[in-house]
């Protein structure tokens, strides 16, 4: 006799979970066995698994597709100069507190741009880095159009010894693109997760059920503002330097994250996985070549979008049948063998 039971794994997921499990293990020994600049390339890939997860769950779950996303980057960085040279806090200390301020600055900022639809949104978000850009051009404090430095002093407050201020800053790095894929994972296993799905399916379905749109959307918006301003702080903290025009660039920290996103599968949380990986194979490889590697990604970009929208992990997953990281519940036949 067949049973029928109602699951979200499969043994393909649970494997690749415990493999998932293994490598974040590995990579936060890293420092035991990395070098300095292994280190550093590995938390780079971290820095933009989180900024490429982080936009995903806003443009290919929630349907706010976002060109501005670098406003939050250079706030955050802005705020940990801010706070770490003029308040006296701890650099580390001062990554959360700039999630926090983002999230607070979000709020208005989602009221204005939450007015706007569709591509009118996308300018909106743009609009809104640029004044975020020259408000802080302004501010002679952290050095104005040219930006400031951290004072050797407070990296030394922080660790005592170069290597250790490597490996804080490489585990943080760490904690954050490990942390924004788990966090998408298991918002979208929430009830949370069951609206937003819906949403993107049909937003007039999604209405039609009482479900809170423009509250879920304001509070995934202010979400991944925050997370995305702590992750903008630890990269300036790493570089030790920041200015308007780095801080605030949209090629760096937006159309390179959407690369990666569309490459790799929008809507999925693999997609964003897959997309880094492969954008850091290919910068590896093919960087040298200069004004031409920039062809060959938008080459790719375009082959891909026409050949799979779905990106190459929904072009795979289509193809297989298989999630690694499942969200939506399945029907399991099991054959009773009493």
């Amino acid at each position: 006799m067949s049973t029928h039971h109602v699951t979200r794994s499969t043994m393909l997921s649970r494997f690749a979970l415990v493999t998932a499990i293994a490598l974040v293990v590995l990579l936060a020994a890293a420092p035991a066995w990395a070098s300095t600049a292994t280190l550093r390339l590995i938390g780079e890939v971290m820095i933009y698994l989180a900024l490429a997860s982080l936009w995903n769950l806003l443009a290919g779950y929630t349907g706010l597709v976002s060109v501005g996303q670098q406003a939050y980057v250079g706030f955050g960085g802005y705020m940990l100069f801010t706070l770490a040279i003029h308040a006296g806090m701890h650099p580390l200390a001062a990554i959360p507190a700039a999630g926090i301020a983002a999230a607070l600055v979000s709020i208005p900022v989602a009221k204005l741009v939450f007015r706007l639809n569709g591509a009118y949104f996308a300018i909106g978000t743009w609009v809104v880095a640029e004044v975020f850009r020259l408000v802080f051009a302004q501010m002679s404090s952290l050095g104005g159009g040219s930006g400031s430095s951290l004072p050797i002093t407070i990296m030394k407050e922080m660790a005592g010894s170069k290597a250790m201020r490597e490996s804080l800053i490489y585990w943080a790095a760490l904690m954050l693109g490990v942390g924004s894929v788990a966090f998408v994972y298991m918002l979208l296993r929430s009830r949370i997760g069951l609206a937003l799905t819906a949403i993107r399916d049909s937003e007039t379905a999604s209405l039609s059920l009482g479900i809170a749109i423009p509250r879920i959307k304001l509070a995934v918006y202010v979400c991944v503002s925050a997370a995305t301003a702590m992750v903008g702080s630890l990269i300036f903290l790493q570089k030790l330097r920041i200015a308007p025009d780095a801080a605030f660039s949209v090629n760096d920290w937006t159309v390179l994250v959407i690369f990666m996103v569309v490459i790799g599968g929008i809507g999925t949380i693999e997609g964003p996985i897959i997309g880094t990986i492969l954008f850091f194979i290919l910068r590896e490889f093919l960087a040298d070549l200069g004004s031409i590697y920039l062809m060959i990604l938008g080459v790719l970009a375009i082959v891909i979008m026409v050949i799979s929208p779905k990106g190459i992990w929904g072009l795979v997953s289509d193809r297989l049948g298989i999630s690694l990281l499942p969200v939506g519940y399945r029907v399991e036949t099991r054959e009773d063998l009493r």
